[in-house]
């Protein structure tokens, strides 16, 4: 049983080609900024990326033919349960039309089922950014007319729980974890026996500030720039989603180049480097009021996870609530690889995905 893995980010296509669990083949297409610039809408990139993947699976001797499904990452689409979903038209159709938001991540489903009609393999995706777990209560927010959303890492997020749940010799229905995904955003979430109950909106100006993104923001001092005229509309959504966070503050969203700065001497690129940890320790001091302090651990995974500076000043905040574990680094896509496995296999049951 293979399965062709698609993980598409803003300037890359990772692919990987699994036997089973095993993987076999993995490879980051590269685009550079005058390959994609051509492209005014990130979906018109689909056919693009289309051709590079085919070259690639080509030059290393692996055809369509070979594989048992495709597995893709998921983008921004209405909110829906956590699972494997077969890629349909419909969810191709919201996709195409951004109506849920633009993102690298909605080229996935979109290449999926280009090469599946075209070559007759079923495409699924795992796990999106939207899957929504989230309990009533928490989705409000003090404005009748803004409702609090479910945007993370879930594909990332669900799979390290299950994980971590594994290594403390539990089944992931069984604990409590508060869970923070550290990359470009930052997702903390509660895992409550199976099911992420509350999580910042990791993408819309919600929790702490990240290397890309702005995170919650004084809401008045936000009106006011908003209405400053000196960004548009489209310069604003940026500002929180992309040139947010440590770009804001110090022009790069690299945290080993602030790690750099700190140990250079550079005492701004350390306060704000700080700030980033005390924001992230403050969001899991609030996610334990969750569980009333029945927390069986604390994990921080993502790439900024190993950053050693960081994760101790987190630490020295939050170890009083539970133990804290580092699994640095994110794999989205082994997981995706497994979604679609378990549907092979029989062991779970593909999911349909219809507009609303």
């Amino acid at each position: 049983m293979k399965t062709l893995v698609i993980n598409p980010g803003s300037t890359s296509t990772k692919i990987a080609v699994f036997d089973g669990e095993n993987s076999i083949y993995e490879k980051t297409i590269r685009h550079n900024a005058e390959e994609i610039k051509n492209y005014p809408k990130i979906v018109d990139q689909f056919e693009f990326r289309v051709n590079l993947i085919l070259k690639e699976l080509e030059s290393n001797n692996f055809k369509m033919s070979d594989f048992s499904a495709i597995s893709a990452r998921g983008g921004l689409l209405h909110p829906i349960k956590s699972g494997t979903y077969r890629v349909n038209d419909d969810m191709v159709k919201d996709l195409m039309e951004s109506r849920y938001g633009e993102h690298a991540s909605n080229l996935g489903a979109i290449i999926a089922k280009t090469l599946s009609d075209k070559y007759g393999v079923p495409a699924f995706i795992v796990d999106p950014v939207v899957v929504d777990e989230m309990k009533p209560i928490a989705k409000y927010s003090g404005l009748k007319d803004v409702e609090r959303k479910s945007i993370w890492h879930a594909l990332n997020q669900k799979a390290i729980a299950r994980l971590v749940a594994r290594d403390l010799g539990k089944k992931y229905e069984d604990v409590n974890l508060i869970v923070a995904h550290l990359g470009g955003g930052i997702s903390l979430a509660a895992h409550e026996k199976g099911k992420v109950i509350d999580v910042n909106n990791a993408l819309n100006g919600d929790g702490p500030f990240a290397p890309e993104r702005a995170g919650g923001l004084p809401i008045v001092s936000l009106l006011d720039l908003c209405f400053s005229h000196k960004y548009t509309y489209e310069e604003m959504l940026k500002n929180l989603a992309g040139y947010g966070g440590l770009v804001s503050h110090l022009g790069t969203n690299s945290a080993m180049e602030v790690e750099e700065r700190i140990n250079k001497g550079d005492a701004y690129a350390k306060l704000v480097y700080e700030a980033m940890a005390y924001q992230i320790a403050k969001s899991i001091g609030e996610l334990a009021t969750v569980f009333s302090g029945n927390v069986n651990a604390i994990v921080l995974t993502g790439g900024v996870a190993n950053s050693k500076l960081l994760v101790d000043w987190v630490k020295e905040r939050v170890s009083f609530i539970a133990k804290v574990l580092v699994y640095p680094g994110e794999d989205e896509i082994r997981p995706l690889a497994l979604g679609a496995l378990r549907v092979l296999k029989g062991e779970e049951e593909a999911k349909s995905y219809d507009r609303i």
